[in-house]
C-alpha cells in the first residue's frame, strides 16, 4: 500500500476522531466526561449524542459506498445512490405509512420503527423487482431508464398523497424528508448496522470484478468476470446501503455523489480498493461535519447536504462540458 495513501488515511482518521469529539460536545447542554459513563444526571442526553455520532458514521460509510458502486459500474461521475429508484420507493412507502396510519394509535417508538420498516420493505420490494428484470436488460442504460421511470412515478404518487393529506400527516412527512440524525435509538442502530454490514460484504466481493469491468466489457469477460453476477451484486449492495440509511435518516443522498468525486480528485481513480476506503473515511468526516452544522444552526440535515452538494454537482457538470 503506497505511503501517500497511508498518510491520507491517517489524516482523515484523525479528522474523524476530532469531529466525533466535537459532535459529542455540541448541543444545548455542556456535558462532562462522567456523563458518558454510569448513571449521571445527563446520561440520557449523552446517549443521544453517542447515538448521533454512531449513526453519522454509519451513514458516512454506506451512502458514499453506494454512490461509489453506482458511479464505477455505470462509468458516470454523476450517478448517485438513488439512480435505480430505490430511495424514491422508500419515500413512497413512508408516505403511504404516514398518510394512512394516522388513525392507528401507537407509541412513538413503535411509530418510528414501523416508519423505518415501511421504507425498508418498499426498497427491498423494488430491489427484488430489479433483480427479476435485470436479466432482460443487457445494456446498463436500461437500468438507469427504469430507475428514472420508477422515481418519476413514485414522486407523482407522493405529490398526489400530499395534495389530499391532512395537515398533520403532511407535516410529519415533510419532517421525515428533512432528515433527522438525533431520533435513532440504539436498537435501530443495531438494525442499521446489520443491513450496512451485509451491503459492505457484497460490495467487498464486487470490487475485483468492477476493476475488470472498468477496462471494458469484452476485456472483463476475457478475464472471467461474470457480468450478470456483478450486476446483481451491485443492485443488492447499493439497495441495502442506500435504503437502510433512507429508512432511518430520510433521503440525505447528495453526499453519495460528491464524496466519490472528491476521492477521485485527491487520489488515483484507477485504484478502486483505495478509492472505496477513501470514500468511507471522507464520507464519515463529511457526515460528522454536517451533523455539527445541523445542531448549531437547527437546519435539517437533508437541506445542509443539498445546499453543499448542488453547487458541487453544477461545477462537475460545467467541468465535464468543457472537456
Amino acid at each position: 500500500m503506497p505511503d501517500k495513501f497511508k498518510i491520507l488515511c491517517l489524516f482523515l482518521l484523525i479528522a474523524i476522531l476530532i469531529m466525533a469529539v466535537i459532535n459529542l460536545n455540541t448541543g444545548f447542554l455542556s456535558l462532562h466526561l462522567n456523563d458518558f459513563w454510569g448513571n449521571a444526571s445527563n446520561s440520557q442526553i449523552a446517549e443521544i449524542r453517542v447515538n448521533r455520532v454512531l449513526v453519522m458514521l454509519l451513514a458516512g460509510i454506506s451512502i458514499p459506498t453506494s454512490g461509489f458502486l453506482m458511479q464505477e459500474y455505470f462509468q458516470n461521475p454523476l450517478a448517485g445512490p438513488d439512480i435505480l429508484g430505490i430511495t424514491s420507493v422508500a419515500s413512497l412507502s413512508v408516505a403511504f405509512y404516514i398518510f394512512f396510519s394516522h388513525d392507528i394509535l401507537l407509541p412513538e417508538f413503535l411509530q418510528n420503527s414501523f416508519l423505518s420498516l415501511s421504507a425498508i420493505a418498499g426498497s427491498l420490494l423494488l430491489m427484488f423487482i430489479l433483480l427479476s428484470i435485470s436479466k432482460r436488460f443487457q445494456d446498463k442504460s436500461y437500468l438507469v431508464i427504469f430507475g428514472f421511470l420508477v422515481s418519476a412515478f413514485a414522486g407523482a404518487v407522493v405529490s398526489l398523497l400530499q395534495f389530499y393529506a391532512e395537515n398533520q400527516s403532511l407535516k410529519n412527512y415533510i419532517l421525515w424528508s428533512f432528515g433527522a440524525n438525533n431520533m435513532v435509538s440504539r436498537n435501530q442502530i443495531y438494525i442499521l448496522s446489520s443491513l450496512i454490514a451485509a451491503g459492505l460484504w457484497i460490495c467487498f466481493n464486487t470490487i475485483k470484478p468492477l476493476i475488470g469491468n472498468s477496462l471494458g466489457t469484452s476485456y472483463a469477460q476475457s478475464l472471467g468476470v461474470n457480468l450478470n453476477r456483478l450486476k446483481i451484486g451491485i443492485i443488492i449492495a447499493s439497495s441495502l446501503l442506500s435504503a437502510s440509511v433512507t429508512a432511518f435518516l430520510g433521503p440525505i443522498l447528495f453526499i453519495g455523489i460528491i464524496v466519490p468525486h472528491f476521492c477521485r480528485l485527491i487520489y488515483n481513480p484507477s485504484r478502486l480498493w483505495q478509492q472505496w476506503i477513501l470514500n468511507m473515511f471522507l464520507g464519515m468526516l463529511m457526515m460528522l461535519m454536517f451533523s455539527v452544522i445541523a445542531e448549531k444552526t437547527q437546519i435539517p440535515l437533508n437541506v445542509i447536504s443539498s445546499v453543499f452538494g448542488i453547487p458541487v454537482i453544477l461545477v462537475m457538470l460545467l467541468k465535464k462540458n468543457k472537456v
